[in-house]
């Protein structure tokens, strides 16, 4: 029997919200014929899109076949027809939202960052919870090939003791002069909830926690080093966000990771996001569906000689982890287990509390930008 559940999707109109939420994951489910459960039913997901603007909206329906839009965010949270309510707006928004979406007893499905300070992210979790309504973050990266090759070497004992981990994320976003942006304007503006530092260290959290530890302290730097750029209509506008971020973290077992996030980097690595992880039996580089690898065995034995041309290719003893398992579009992978968990009670550890572990990271790398020290990372609530 077929069941369906509609799922309120407010902010899809932006990039990443129309390409990765609507389209990979909530219209991919449908046209696969939806969700099997294990009852034997099967779950038709029916996105409902919520924005402010109606003629985006509207474009949006029309190109995919979307029956319901509105720009009353109220009405459609009023409706008891509509059972989940996930928020990809701008993250200045998104407290509003999600705290509405709570109190109508809406199950939640949330962007990260979840809030802009870790005050406001574990009071909505608190507020989830104590309404017993189901929650998650969007923990994306964790179901990617690259990151998910990497996990299987850890899990099999590959690198033995680990010593390091070293991650390279970002690209040159263009200032909209002479080539046109590729991301939006908001992302430069600090009073409108943008920097890289409150983006990516959500993200570094929930990776580096997941696969390699818990991080116990922090030491982080920022920096706007383009200071002026066009926004969606022409006209310049000051950057007063952060628009690349260094952090260096202390984790349990004596691991350091150390990760470089910049929108104004040029790429000369394997892949937009590279970690590369060394260990006392062999090293691995992941990018964001490949990953190879270096054992102790294979390791070269350079000198250090800048007077000649180096003897080594250093690129050719590194060995390709092979997929040998189907991989899914990572957003889509994770909305399946939100929605089993909303469907059929299956567990779902990425909650909302979750979610304000990655904001407190942020917090704590802006704290310690500004003080310029190492910061303790406690535990949250």
């Amino acid at each position: 029997m077929e069941k369906k559940i509609r799922i309120i999707m407010n902010g899809v109109t932006g990039r990443m919200g129309t390409n990765q939420h609507l389209v990979r994951s909530i219209l991919a489910i449908a046209k696969q014929g939806g969700l099997l459960l294990k009852s034997g039913d099967v779950l038709m997901p029916e996105p409902v899109l919520v924005g402010r603007n109606e003629a985006k909206l509207a474009r949006l329906a029309a190109t995919y076949g979307v029956e319901r839009y509105t720009t009353d965010l109220d009405a459609a949270l009023s409706d008891t027809a509509n059972e989940i309510y996930f928020d990809s707006s701008v993250t200045e928004q998104r407290v509003p939202g999600v705290r509405k979406a709570i109190a109508a007893g809406k199950a939640v499905y949330c962007e990260k960052p979840t809030a802009t300070t870790a005050a406001e992210a574990l009071a909505l979790a608190v507020e989830a919870e104590t309404a017993g309504i189901k929650n998650g973050v969007v923990q994306d990266k964790l179901w990617l090939p690259g990151l998910l090759k990497l996990k299987y070497l850890i899990d099999t004992g590959f690198f033995g003791k680990i010593i390091s981990v070293r991650g390279e994320f970002g690209y040159w976003v263009f200032d909209g002069k002479h080539q046109p942006t590729q991301r939006p304007s908001w992302n430069y503006r600090k009073e409108d909830g943008g920097g890289i530092m409150i983006d990516m260290f959500c993200h570094w959290q929930y990776v580096i926690e997941n696969l390699f530890g818990k991080i116990l302290s922090l030491s982080a730097i920022g920096a706007t080093h383009i200071p002026e750029r066009l926004d969606e209509n022409g006209r310049p506008y000051a950057c007063t966000a952060d628009d690349s971020a260094y952090g260096t973290f202390a984790l349990a077992d004596d691991i350091v990771c150390h990760f470089n996030s910049s929108w104004a980097v040029r790429v000369r690595r394997d892949d937009l996001l590279t970690l590369q992880v060394d260990g006392t039996g062999g090293s691995a580089v992941a990018g964001l569906r490949d990953c190879v690898v270096q054992p102790d065995a294979t390791t070269p034995k350079p000198v250090w000689n800048p007077d000649i041309d180096s003897p080594i290719d250093f690129f050719a003893g590194w060995t390709r982890v092979p997929s040998r398992d189907p991989y899914d579009n990572a957003f889509k992978v994770q909305w399946e287990l939100f929605l089993r968990h909303v469907a059929e009670d299956a567990p779902f550890r990425w909650s909302l509390r979750e979610g304000a572990k990655g904001v407190q990271l942020a917090e704590l790398g802006l704290k310690s930008w500004a003080e310029r020290r190492w910061v303790d990372v406690p535990e949250i609530g």
